[in-house]
């Protein structure tokens, strides 16, 4: 339920939260660009004058000391940094235009996709403007409509070639009375402008104008709020102890605050999830009704933890060729794993720590996600290593085979996150643990203005460890090999049960088809499928569809003759023993045709992590270590 304020309150306090912009200090990078002797003032303005036309109106100005060079070459970004794909923001350009400070125009053209040239005749000022589509509520992109405006600086503004170093300042102009909100500091107590010491600064600070509501407390003494944008059945006091609560615990886990201030932008709709992370702010989405059960919260604290341990991890503690960035092309790295994979690891130990996920329902969760890595082919052909480089052409834009020739990196990370913790604390006699890691590529690489290799992330871990940790990393990391659970978890006295149901019986062995079936609307081999058609998704391999030749994209008209529906395959499968016919006629494109098969077989079981048979009182006290209490019983 929202908790309601009086009018004059929520003002003071957004007036007094965006006072502390002001105050903010944006964390020095010490891999600083170099800037020119001859660098011009670099100013911006963002308008939305029109929301309902979702088109943002961009104005840059540079002006210099001196004359310009003669041609001025201005870059938009094609990928913003946290999203791993070049999303070409160029296309959404539109009404392009420049001037000099005299308003003569100046003429321009193309260079390539995302530069414009613009020869500016030794003029001292140059200035140009230019529209913004933006229709595509995500992290990572722009949205402007009759309720918000949201961006990324990447989505919207260009920069000048060679200039990536330089000061800028942006001012905003909201629509109406909507109000503003960004982890940029204020720029002079100019209404609405805000000032990034470069381009990496300013590309990494998320805007939202709305008529939002702020959520705030303290940590250490820091101020962080929670700007919620949109309606949702949300309890707004438990939002906002359950988010200060995640931070205590991951600031005692690191041992500093690095910012001055920290803002959780929190877009709600009618779908969501997402999270993308910034130095001392997120931006998120979640569904406006996702706040009505223990199970909604659950993944709302996991996005709230990932997110807000990413402005250590990631941000600060940067692999190899995570920053300073190059805007125009992808920035390969071997290391998403540990930067998004152990994220996603800590993403449930944070809640736990934080008293908000019982040590129960975290080992179910760990089960699950094992569960759905131990049933991905691809696990068997890509590295987490592997699966970290090419994440530029696979991690987002999955198609129908995915499942057999790829892993993600956040889904094996996560597991590998878990082993070496594991690993390290039983290495180190419990003396040390994967926290430690963490905090020493903080101290060691962040703090002396380096980068870290997966080379530098094994010595970590391996001085976490005391001793070599070779054969780990050969296997699991940049090898294949299936994992050992059940090595790791019987330092803590556990095992992996994938043998049993729900509730612990032993599972029966099943007929099963194999395949997975897609939702209406989704895209399956390049077609949407129609409202009520059973389409197979994918096939994964070595199941009895996929040996038996049926495809991704067959739409199954028929079972046993019958007209087919979802329930009615279900129901023939569950009749049915492993090794039983079933007849399907599908069609694979416009041609009808009968695919007469056997079903095979399928453990129906649940993994589940639970206690050993026998349990060493030493086994019990390192559990405990762990996750901060008593062994289950």
């Amino acid at each position: 339920m929202r908790r309601t304020r009086a009018k004059s309150s929520v003002l003071a306090t957004a007036l007094f939260l965006f006072s502390l912009g002001a105050a903010n200090a944006q964390v020095k990078d010490q891999r600083a660009r170099a800037v020119p002797a001859d660098a011009p003032e670099i100013a911006y303005t963002v308008s939305m004058p029109r929301p309902h036309t979702h088109l943002f109106n961009v104005e840059a100005t540079l002006r210099y000391r001196g004359a310009a060079p003669a041609a001025l070459d201005l870059i938009m970004p094609v990928w913003t940094p946290g999203s791993y794909l070049v999303r070409e923001f160029e296309r959404n350009v539109q009404e392009f235009e420049a001037r000099d400070g005299g308003s003569r125009a100046l003429a321009w053209t193309k260079a390539n996709k995302n530069t414009w040239r613009v020869e500016t005749s030794g003029a001292r000022e140059v200035r140009v403007r230019y529209s913004v589509y933006a229709n595509e509520l995500s992290v990572r992109t722009a949205e402007l409509n009759d309720r918000h405006g949201f961006w990324n600086n990447a989505n919207l503004l260009v920069y000048p070639d060679g200039l990536l170093g330089a000061p800028s300042t942006l001012k905003v102009e909201p629509f109406g009375e909507w109000k503003v909100a960004t982890g940029l500091p204020a720029a002079g107590g100019a209404a609405n402008t805000f000032r990034a010491e470069n381009f990496d600064v300013l590309y990494d600070s998320p805007f939202l104008a709305s008529n939002f509501r702020v959520l705030s407390f303290e940590v250490k003494g820091v101020p962080h709020r929670v700007v919620v944008d949109g309606e949702g059945d949300y309890d707004a006091e438990r939002l906002r102890r359950d988010a200060q609560k995640i931070v205590e615990a991951e600031a005692e886990m690191m041992g500093e605050i690095p910012y001055r201030d920290y803002t959780f932008l929190l877009m709600l709709g009618q779908s969501g999830g997402g999270g993308l992370e910034h130095l001392n702010s997120t931006a998120l989405t979640w569904r406006r009704f996702g706040f009505s059960s223990a199970e909604d919260w659950r993944s709302l604290h996991t996005l709230f933890a990932h997110e807000f341990f990413h402005l250590w991890n990631v941000k600060r503690i940067r692999p190899d060729a995570l920053g300073p960035f190059d805007y125009t092309q992808e920035n390969h790295t071997r290391l998403l794993w540990v930067a998004e994979g152990i994220t996603s690891y800590y993403e449930n130990i944070f809640p736990r720590r934080a008293g908000l996920l019982t040590d129960r329902r975290y080992l179910e969760v760990v089960a699950r996600d094992v569960q759905s890595l131990q049933q991905t082919p691809g696990r068997l052909l890509m590295s987490a290593e592997e699966s970290s480089f090419d994440a530029w052409v696979r991690q987002y834009r999955p198609d129908e085979n995915s499942v057999n020739s790829s892993i993600s990196y956040y889904d094996k990370g996560a597991v590998l996150g878990l082993l070496l913790d594991l690993e390290i604390r039983r290495r180190s006699g419990g003396a040390r643990t994967l926290d430690d890691v963490m905090r020493a590529l903080y101290n060691d690489y962040f703090k002396r203005g380096r980068n870290y290799t997966p080379a530098d992330f094994q010595q970590a871990a391996e001085r976490a460890a005391g001793t070599s940790l070779e054969e780990f990393f050969r296997r699991y990391v940049r090898g294949r090999e299936e994992l050992d659970y059940d090595a790791a978890l019987a330092w803590v006295g556990l095992r992996l049960d994938t043998a049993s149901d729900a509730a612990g019986r032993p599972a029966p062995t099943v007929a099963d088809l194999g395949a997975t079936f897609a939702k209406d609307g989704e895209q399956v081999v390049g077609r949407a499928v129609p409202p009520g058609a059973l389409v197979v998704r994918a096939v994964p391999a070595g199941t009895a569809a996929y040996e038996q030749g049926l495809n991704a994209g067959d739409q199954i008209v028929a079972v046993d003759g019958y007209r087919a529906t979802s329930d009615l395959l279900d129901e023939r499968i569950a009749a049915r023993r492993p090794g039983d016919p079933l007849a399907l006629t599908v069609f694979r494109g416009d041609e009808l045709r009968t695919l007469n098969l056997k079903l095979g077989t399928r453990a129906a079981a649940t993994y589940r992590i639970v206690p050993r048979a026998e349990v060493s009182d030493q086994q019990k006290r390192n559990y405990q270590s762990w996750l901060g209490a008593p062994f289950p019983k």
